[in-house]
């Protein structure tokens, strides 16, 4: 009778206790849920708002009343079609950031292995690499927008040197293509080389973020493997290639994304302001235009990253 009792008794269940991996996960979760609440009820109330009226045209009626009346892709195609600066805008600074992105990674990648590197006042110089993100920030971004020396760099007005002469850019095509005319250099790649070293206060200005996170990145690349390498004979350029690059590419993917999203938002960028500009006259069209432009950048970014994620190395831990 009593084994009869224990044979019917009910099984006692295990308490499944969540793995460490799974506990982070929700603990991230938890972290994040600030800005999901915020996303939810603040922000994306606002999108729809501006994607019907990209769709739409507002009527003003008396007394400060207003109607949103339904015309479909009439704003796209107004802003595509009848607007002659704004493709003309989106295409040339499309152009200028394919060039700035691939200039501002190589340099802040740079940047970070250089202060890597054991010496005396590496924290100081860290600090003084990272001082213009800070700087580039609310008033002082402001402020560096009315730059005189800013205005005329970009200005066809040049400045005066005393000579009586102007000076537009700091080095000029014809300059470099002095330099590289016994190298057999193609005149696109001397321009390229011209935007990017006139640029230069720019690609510095930009590139604090992305150097910290190479930065940190390289940090946690373990010493030991570096110590393997030097005992099989290896360069420090094999040592970069077939150890640093490969253990540092999910920051390059970081990194890329990061400086495209910020490159294509800023304030400074030409699209951006024209579409701020046309704004305060025709909010419709310009909306239509701040649609445009988010799709395209969505494009790229979505490119880039298929593109770098078949070169990512992901070191895989045993559980």
């Amino acid at each position: 009778m009593t084994n009869d009792v224990q044979l019917n008794a009910p099984k006692r269940r295990r308490r499944k206790i969540a793995s460490l991996d799974r506990r982070k996960a929700r603990a991230g979760w938890f972290f994040v849920l600030p800005f999901l609440i915020g996303f939810a009820f603040i922000y994306l109330p606002m999108v729809w708002q501006s994607l019907q009226i990209s769709f739409s045209q507002i009527v003003f009626g008396k007394e400060g009343a207003y109607s949103i009346v339904w015309v479909g892709i009439q704003n796209y195609k107004n802003a595509i079609q009848v607007d002659p600066e704004f493709t003309q805008i989106l295409l040339k600074g499309l152009g200028s950031l394919a060039i700035d992105i691939p200039a501002i990674l190589i340099f802040s990648l740079f940047m970070a292995i250089m202060l890597n590197t054991k010496m005396i006042g590496r924290a100081v110089f860290r600090s003084i690499f990272f001082i213009p993100v800070v700087l580039s920030t609310g008033i002082m971004e402001s402020i560096a927008a009315m730059d005189v020396l800013t205005d005329y760099m970009e200005s066809g007005e040049g400045i005066d040197d005393g000579s009586g002469k102007t000076q537009e850019t700091l080095v000029s095509a014809d300059d470099l293509a002095l330099l590289f005319s016994n190298m057999k250099v193609g005149n696109e790649l001397v321009k390229t080389i011209t935007d990017i070293v006139n640029n230069i206060f720019d690609i510095v200005n930009r590139s604090g973020v992305q150097m910290l996170i190479f930065l940190a990145a390289l940090q946690s690349i373990s010493p030991a493997i570096y110590e393997s390498c030097k005992i099989d004979g290896a360069t420090a350029w094999e040592t970069f290639w077939k150890i640093t690059l490969p253990m540092i590419s999910p920051m390059i993917l970081v990194n890329g994304i990061y400086t495209i999203i910020d490159s294509f938002t800023t304030e400074s960028n030409p699209v951006m302001v024209y579409v701020q500009q046309v704004y305060s006259e025709y909010q419709e069209m310009s909306t239509a235009m701040a649609w445009i432009y988010f799709v395209i950048v969505g494009l790229i970014v979505a490119l880039i990253a298929a593109v770098m994620s078949g070169f990512v190395f992901y070191q895989r831990k045993n559980d």
